[in-house]
């Protein structure tokens, strides 16, 4: 098979395309024919060599994939040969085969096709856990979501407003707003104009938001944090700025406000049934048209420098998809 291979920790462009050798599928695995795979940040910093959980190289990045299933562990009982899936997995979705566990599997939506399906699971995965587990969001609350036009940012707009809140979209160029807009955005800030926290504060009536969704981190992260309401939650999602932020911790007494790490991949590991519970509620609204997965980007395997770069240059919006071709 084809795959992107990592042979040394550096930028996406230094990425080859080799011959490999087909993965094997274990007892309680799925084995996948890729028609999709969809790129996030944490992939860039994986190659990097900068992400949490570091990959020793050589090895294939990418962590979410769509396809049809090619062969089943002994084990498996939820899915069969030819069933079309949408998988994450840690590492190895960038290449034309891929295996995933049976409990990180799950069927691909009927509206959707394989590229929706490849950026499906992560982003939508993350945001979900994120505003329902973690945020623990209310209706009628509001919630502020930086880089709100991109991979997971956009996610959030659509899952707070399916929740019942009002969203305040921030992102840094009128086209972003505007795609968050018809996302379900209510409010917007462009804060490349705008100071954050006090047009925060102005469109709340000085109260704050009740929850901000940052994969963004670096300089926006403390107005963001000082925006917040009594009883605030600030989510940690990510730092595409690449700047990890250090928070003012009297904010936090003054507000009772919570910051809340949301590691989405790990907490499905360990919790394997609410993981399930909450594609299948994803799935039902997605069933229902009140999600609609945004493709904005789609590259042959071929063309995986460029598709990089419209993240890494930030100026992607919705999904980046690798094609299969």
């Amino acid at each position: 098979m084809r795959a992107l291979v990592c042979n040394a920790y550096g930028p996406p462009e230094s990425l080859l395309i080799e011959e490999r050798d087909d993965p094997v599928v274990g007892s309680a695995q799925v084995l996948i024919d890729v028609a999709a795979a969809g790129i996030n940040f944490p992939d860039i910093l994986s190659i990097a060599g900068t992400y949490q959980v570091k990959s020793p190289t050589p090895f294939v990045p990418g962590n979410e994939a769509a396809g049809v299933v090619t062969a089943v562990g002994a084990d498996v009982s939820r899915y069969g040969i030819g069933d079309k899936v949408v998988i994450t997995t840690r590492g190895g979705a960038f290449a034309e085969k891929c295996v995933a566990d049976e409990m990180m599997t799950m069927p691909l939506p009927e509206s959707l096709n394989f590229e929706q399906g490849a950026g499906f699971a992560v982003t939508y995965g993350t945001s979900y856990h994120a505003l329902k587990q973690s945020a623990q969001l209310q209706p009628g609350e509001t919630v502020l979501v930086l880089g709100a036009a991109g991979g997971v940012g956009i996610t959030a707009v659509e899952i707070a407003k399916c929740m019942g809140a009002r969203v305040i979209a921030a992102a840094s160029t009128a086209e972003k707003l505007e795609f968050a807009v018809a996302a379900g955005a209510d409010e917007t800030i462009n804060y490349s104009a705008l100071p954050l926290k006090e047009t925060v504060k102005e469109l709340t009536d000085g109260k704050g938001a009740d929850v901000v969704y940052d994969p963004v981190g670096g300089d926006l992260a403390d107005q963001a944090f000082r925006a917040t309401a009594w009883h605030g939650r600030y989510l940690v999602i990510g730092f595409a700025s690449g700047e990890i932020p250090k928070f003012a911790a009297n904010i936090a007494l003054l507000k009772e406000a919570s910051i809340i790490g949301v590691w989405w991949g790990t907490w499905a590991a360990k919790n394997p049934q609410l993981q399930i519970q909450n594609v299948q509620e994803l799935s039902r609204l997605i069933a229902a048209g009140k999600l609609t997965p945004r493709v904005t980007e789609s590259y042959a395997l071929d063309e995986f420098a460029d598709a990089f770069r419209a993240i890494t240059e930030r100026r992607a919006r919705g999904k980046v998809i690798l094609r299969m071709d």
